[in-house]
């Protein structure tokens, strides 16, 4: 059915979720005193988000009989002949990540009945994550930079929400402040890039911009020698550095473990922090023409995909070992984008979307077996107890560690197959770094899934961890309670557990599916660009031979035994002999210290960012608003007046005499004015 896509059944992808929303926010809720109570909330937003599921499964299966849609739907206004419109560009990439959205967001809400049965805010969570599904949508399918920068700034706004649900914890309120101020710096030089291919471009629309991309190529930035388009797609990536975490301004995301478990799934699995990603992808037109900004987001990407991990070895609390995952993942897929291999990204933030949503909910099922305690010295021998978490979390962990055959592999495997091609500066740190991070990731993950599932039983003991993780000690509170004396773990109910066998599901098949498609068919052709001079995916193109053949090669490569090595080293060093780790803490005290403190950024941004805010805002206070404002403006103005009628009151005597002089006085004035005013024409 090749030819143009249903507008208004387009429309309906992100409007039901919204509709669902606002049901369960407006009718859920005491603002109109709970009229639907928790059965219609959870109804109307599952409901809403399953049609879009529906319509996005049928959107992509158009879109792969050629069907395609790329108008406008809605004028907000013309200013100055620049139309600032709501449209909607529905490609193969489009589509893919709608599916991907939905599909996730939709085992979330369904999950989310048996996590929060017994919260209080359990109407008012289902309308947050509803919402957020409706900006992710609304992002991804944008045909122009206004509609993207609207969803781009929503989802970012309603994380904000999320990450501070529990609003009474002091923890989560700081860690939703971070993640919004960290965000507003990505996003200022998100809007300048914006600015400048407005300002150069003309238009907003994608496909204008893009069929200016040469012309574009060829201006210098005024006063500098500097190519536009270069710092057009660094301010553009500095954005991308923001939503989707990485270094510097990866430090919000590791904090934003503070809100519930369900929405860790959905904004680091398949939804905000893959919205860079995503964006760098759709600009590869512009991107491909600067090769110092492929060099720069290459080098970010490689430092964040090799350093975050070391960060993954030492935490103690579940959810943030899961966490540091996702920023090193994040930076495999921001290397693909430094190598030009866009849609190898884009694969892997398929493939990671299902994987890492997957342990994440696992990870809160665990939550809930072990009565809110998420400090993994406390757990061990769960697989008796949780059988189905246990299996579902074994099998997103081997795909997340990249064990062939499983969905982890495919993308994995071809990013490091496509560093090795890359023929711009940082090329070789990034070998190195996605080649390591591969012992690392496989060392942390399994480290994770054997203190958890396997060896003493170390729940409902009093417990001196030597070794703490302090940033899980420093978080603790109400809500981490965990098993007394005598309680046993449990395995979490049907709603909590059909939604992670279907997303493990996924996780193993779908890179074996995907990978021919996605990466040397035609699914993404005319969507995503690759100049001749960028090698990379023609390599890959001409070494792959079909999935089985390079899955079994996959046995014989340095990253499979790096990968077993890690696990290994996991094995040994939490199974057979525990004392290495207290070895290492002793002998490594500093690195480890080092890593305890999270590199120190997060000291270094209060001294420095936070602490010269301090200073600033003291300095603006007592001058500006102090000194300038009240004392001179304000109060000087007053005085001003007052003086002035002071010496006003003087002149009102009352006594006539005292008028006629003043008459007379002025009548001498204004002669002596007629008199001498021609001599000084």
């Amino acid at each position: 059915m090749a030819g143009q896509l249903n507008p208004n059944l387009l429309l309906v992808v992100p409007l039901a979720p919204l509709a669902g929303s606002m049901i369960a926010g407006l009718f859920g809720t005491k603002f109109f005193g709970n009229k639907i109570g928790r059965t219609g909330s959870h109804s109307a937003t599952i409901l809403g988000v399953l049609i879009s599921f529906i319509i996005s499964v049928q959107t992509l299966l158009a879109v792969l009989d050629g069907a395609t849609y790329n108008d406008t739907v809605y004028t907000w206004m013309t200013v100055m002949g620049m139309k600032l419109e709501i449209g909607f560009l529905v490609d193969s990439l489009t589509a893919m990540m709608m599916c991907v959205v939905t599909s996730v967001s939709l085992m979330v809400h369904i999950y989310t009945i048996g996590y929060m049965e017994e919260d209080e805010g359990y109407n008012r969570f289902f309308s947050y994550i509803s919402l957020f599904t409706f900006s992710m949508l609304m992002l991804v399918m944008s045909n122009n930079f206004l509609q993207l920068f609207f969803g781009w700034e929503a989802v970012g706004l309603v994380s904000y929400l999320l990450i501070g649900f529990w609003y009474t914890k002091p923890t989560a309120i700081f860690a939703n402040m971070k993640a919004f101020l960290v965000n507003r710096v990505g996003d200022f030089g998100f809007i300048l890039g914006i600015g400048l291919l407005l300002a150069y471009a003309g238009s907003m629309n994608y496909a204008e911009v893009f069929a200016k991309r040469e012309a574009l190529a060829q201006l210098t930035l005024p006063g500098t020698d500097w190519m536009l388009l270069t710092v057009a797609c660094i301010c553009l990536f500095i954005g991308a550095m923001g939503k989707s975490a990485q270094f510097p301004l990866h430090v919000w995301l590791p904090d934003s473990m503070e809100g519930p478990t369900p929405i860790s799934a959905l904004i680091h699995a398949a939804t905000m922090v893959t919205a860079g990603i995503f964006m760098v992808a759709r600009m590869s037109p512009l991107f491909e023409l600067s090769d110092t900004a492929l060099s720069f987001i290459l080098i970010i990407g490689s430092i964040t995909a090799l350093f975050m991990g070391f960060l993954g070895i030492i935490q103690n609390d579940i959810k943030r070992v899961v966490a540091y995952s996702t920023l090193s993942q994040l930076g495999y897929m921001t290397v693909a984008l430094g190598a030009s291999a866009y849609s190898v990204a884009v694969f892997h933030l398929m493939t990671h979307a299902f994987f890492k949503a997957l342990l994440f909910l696992g990870a809160g099922s665990v939550i809930i077996g072990m009565h809110h305690d998420q400090d993994m010295r406390n757990m061990g021998g769960l697989r008796k107890y949780m059988p189905i978490t246990w299996i579902t979390s074994l099998l997103g962990s081997l795909a997340l560690i990249g064990t062939p055959f499983f969905a982890g592999f495919y993308s994995k495997e071809s990013i490091i197959e496509a560093v090795h091609h890359v023929n711009i500066a940082g090329a070789g740190f990034a070998n190195f770094a996605v080649m390591a991070g591969v012992f690392v990731t496989a060392f942390y993950s399994f480290r994770m899934y054997f203190l958890v599932f396997h060896g003493e039983e170390r729940w409902g003991k009093s417990h001196d961890h030597e070794h703490q993780d302090h940033s899980h000690d420093e978080h603790a509170d109400e809500h981490h309670h965990g098993l007394g004396p005598g309680d046993k773990p449990h395995e979490s109910p049907l709603v909590v557990t059909v939604p992670l066998i279907l997303l493990a599901i996924p996780s193993v098949i779908i890179g074996f599916i995907a990978i021919e498609p996605l990466l040397f068919g035609d699914f993404f052709k005319n969507v995503i660009f690759v100049s001749d001079a960028h090698p990379a995916m023609a390599a890959l193109k001409e070494i792959f031979h079909g999935p089985v053949a390079m899955a079994l090669h996959g046995f014989m490569t340095l990253p499979f035994w790096l990968m077993v090595a890690g696990v290994a080293a996991a094995y040994y060093c939490y199974m057979v002999n525990p004392r290495v780790p207290a070895w290492f803490y002793h002998k490594f005290k500093a690195i480890h210290t080092l890593l305890d403190n999270k590199y120190y950024m997060d000291k270094f941004n209060d001294v420095f960012f936070a602490g010269g805010a301090r200073v600033l805002g003291k300095g603006l206070w007592s001058v500006g608003d102090r000194a300038l404002i009240d004392g001179l403006i304000v109060n000087g103005s007053a005085k001003l007046v007052g003086w002035f009628s002071t010496m006003a009151r003087r002149f009102q005597t009352g006594y006539i005499y005292h008028y006629a002089f003043t008459m007379i006085i002025g009548i001498a004035l204004y002669l002596g004015y007629l008199l001498l005013a021609p001599y000084f024409k």
